[in-house]
């Protein structure tokens, strides 16, 4: 049986969020079922010296028009968010204890972390809104909040993030297919070329 899909993300990441609402029916297409990854670009940047696109000089503009641009392409509603980039700690760890208990449950809630933020402009760095939208997916509050805080949970996240820069990932959206990897949403059309032709 095929491996699944790696998806590399961070929630503040615009390009993850369009890759997101994307992978799943491109990966299903093709027999393939998707691993989500959340990540830590604070963590990667550390290592790679990179920093936000758009803090970047001339990059910076460039990017904030290409993510409404991009988002329009893929048919994919998009407003960008008036505090930007944003902490993702809290709703990467939520993911990780999630889905330790359910997988499709962590998935859902990864959805709507990322929507959270890329459509209704909230504030995924607050811990009371990460635990809100778990407790939509039947997390119990009381129990998540005191798991988001303990040493087990931020050493989890702290061991994807090594074990992502371990294998590369540099950035995010970061997809590997049977170890080939692409970077970018505007990477899924090659990915789908990649699974349907067995690579190029």
């Amino acid at each position: 049986m095929s491996q699944p899909i790696e998806f590399y993300f961070d929630f503040s990441s615009p390009y993850g969020y369009l890759a997101s609402e994307k992978i799943d029916d491109l990966a299903a297409r093709h027999g393939r079922k998707v691993k989500w990854r959340p990540i830590l670009l604070g963590v990667i940047f550390k290592q790679t010296g990179g920093a936000p696109l758009t803090t970047l000089p001339l990059k910076g503009e460039y990017s904030l028009h290409d993510f409404s641009r991009s988002a329009r392409f893929l048919d994919v509603p998009y407003t960008h968010p008036a505090t930007f980039p944003i902490n993702t700690m809290h709703a990467a760890r939520a993911y990780y204890w999630l889905h330790d208990n359910d997988c499709e449950t962590a998935r859902a809630f990864a959805h709507s972390v990322y929507r959270a933020y890329f459509r209704d402009g909230r504030d995924i760095a607050d811990v009371a809104v990460v635990l809100e939208l778990a407790t939509r997916h039947g997390a119990d509050r009381a129990t998540l909040a005191e798991a988001l805080n303990s040493v087990a949970l931020k050493e989890r996240l702290k061991a994807e993030c090594e074990a992502a820069l371990a294998k590369g990932v540099f950035g995010s959206p970061y997809i590997s297919v049977d170890g080939e990897p692409f970077f970018g949403a505007d990477r899924l059309p090659q990915i789908e070329r990649w699974l349907a032709a067995g690579g190029f």
